[in-house]
């Protein structure tokens, strides 16, 4: 009994890392600073490091964010000492597979983080030269990150000679930019001659060309019309007001709902067939294989004023709610959503009023749903603690056998708590970052319910793990 409590203690403490590892970037949220954020962050991190490294490092293969991937990365760099050789041989696997999927700026960030800190041996050696080694153009990543190869080539000792990284010419461009009259490679002779030929200027990444634009003093207009075809989806997106066309045909559903949220109502209610047939098309290709099969659906979706975010993270809870509306409404057989608003127009939703999250969620469950799916930070305040009581009573009261499944996903990090703040300890409770996680969030949640232990958990984690580098090999 003893080994199966401390089983069921362990699995908390995983995935209360897990949700942190979801939802929290260390930036500020609108109930807690920013230094509080890292300061529960690096608590979580060292404390699941040192107690569950194995499975720390299989967190890597989950729905993470960026930010707390590269932070676990540095981590097991940083401490290799304390890992055998199979260990570090399986650490390295999932290492490899998920810096191939970060922002090739995020690894160069992780780059100088690992040279600042002195961490170099030879598996960070190892792993940085190889990550260098399948980047599909380095002479791009010579011209657009061109500070982050520098360090990342100074800290292993790279060869930039004749071999593995290309011609002499990288190492000329980056550490001897005088030395040559001319490259070879297109990306180093454009930005060569974009210092002093206005046409070389619109061959380079976007990021770098616009220094050069401004330097030429080229119309801002005119700059973007010629640059676009250069330009990333984000940064189309960035540059939206400014005259160029966003794709959102291709955009990511999460990132579409940000975008909806930017625009004024009119403009909404203008482009409505354009926006709603985007956003339902990005939750269709989210849900993939699993549309339709959900069955009866209802939805919880916080609107209140708290999900306008914070500062730095605007709008961003209302935007997983309005990208979960979506998936929810692909995924499901037959689907009711219910705005904490009251709104029934989810194109126009906006933060805005209190919580009174008890009363919706008696509103979703008099239809006896085969799912009930709540999205909210959390915080019930119309009036305090009623989704509690009224989840509790239902959950012992009117349906023991649970043939309605709950689940409560919350996109923002509590600081103080160290976890997502739940809403009763029957309901399972997942963070979530982007609303197309939202099928796997909800599979995870079963392990949140207290009714299994580590062992499943980790087994959990394993099928998980193989999936993931069987996807990047």
């Amino acid at each position: 009994m003893a080994e199966t409590y401390a089983d069921l203690i362990a699995a908390e403490d995983v995935l209360l890392f897990v949700n942190a590892a979801v939802t929290a970037t260390g930036q500020r949220e609108f109930r807690s600073q920013a230094y509080e954020q890292r300061l529960s962050l690096s608590f979580l991190h060292e404390y699941v490091r040192v107690n569950y490294r194995s499975v720390y490092a299989s967190s890597l293969a989950l729905d993470i964010n960026d930010h707390n991937a590269a932070r676990i990365v540095e981590q097991l760099l940083r401490t290799a000492g304390d890992a055998g050789a199979e260990q570090k041989r399986a650490e390295g696997r999932l290492i490899a597979a998920r810096l191939a999927m970060l922002p090739p700026q995020r690894v160069y960030r992780l780059f100088r983080t690992l040279r600042a800190a002195k961490v170099n041996n030879r598996r960070t050696r190892a792993i940085l030269r190889d990550w260098l080694a399948a980047r599909p153009d380095l002479g791009h990543d010579a011209v657009k990150y061109r500070s982050g190869l520098k360090t990342a080539a100074r800290h292993a000792h790279l060869p930039f000679g004749e071999g593995e990284f290309g011609k002499g010419e990288f190492g000329d461009f980056l550490f001897r930019p005088g030395r040559r009259v001319r490259y070879d490679h297109g990306s180093l002779e454009a930005y060569r001659r974009a210092h002093f030929e206005q046409s070389a200027v619109y061959e380079l990444p976007f990021t770098v060309a616009e220094g050069f634009a401004a330097k030429h003093g080229i119309a801002r207009e005119a700059f973007l019309e010629r640059i676009a075809p250069r330009m990333t989806r984000l940064e189309r997106l960035r540059t939206q007001a400014a005259g160029t066309r966003t794709e959102l045909s291709v955009m990511p559903l999460t990132r579409l709902a940000l975008y909806v949220l930017s625009l004024e109502r009119a403009e909404r209610l203008r482009r409505r067939a354009e926006l709603t047939g985007a956003l339902r098309a990005a939750a269709l290709r989210a849900a993939g294989p699993y549309a339709g099969t959900w069955g009866r659906v209802a939805a919880v979706l916080d609107d209140s004023y708290s999900s306008s975010g914070s500062g730095v993270k605007r709008r961003r809870p209302l935007a997983v709610a309005l990208g979960c509306h979506f998936l929810l409404e692909a995924l499901a057989g037959s689907y009711r959503a219910h705005w904490t608003s009251g709104s029934a127009d989810p194109l126009l939703v906006r933060p805005w009023g209190p919580t009174p999250l008890g009363t919706r969620i008696l509103d979703a469950l008099e239809h006896s749903p085969e799912r009930l799916v709540i999205v909210s930070d959390g915080w019930d305040n119309a009036p305090p603690g009623l989704a509690g009581e009224v989840l509790r009573v239902w959950r012992t009261r009117l349906d023991p056998g649970r043939s309605t499944s709950i689940v409560h996903v919350n996109p923002v990090y509590d600081a103080d708590g160290f976890d997502v703040r739940r809403l009763a300890p029957s309901v399972p409770t997942a963070g979530i970052r982007d609303a197309e996680d939202l099928a796997a969030l909800v599979e995870i949640a079963q392990f949140a319910e207290g009714r299994t232990g580590l062992p499943e958990l980790q087994a959990y984690l394993d099928r998980r793990t193989e999936r993931f580098l069987q996807g990047a090999s």
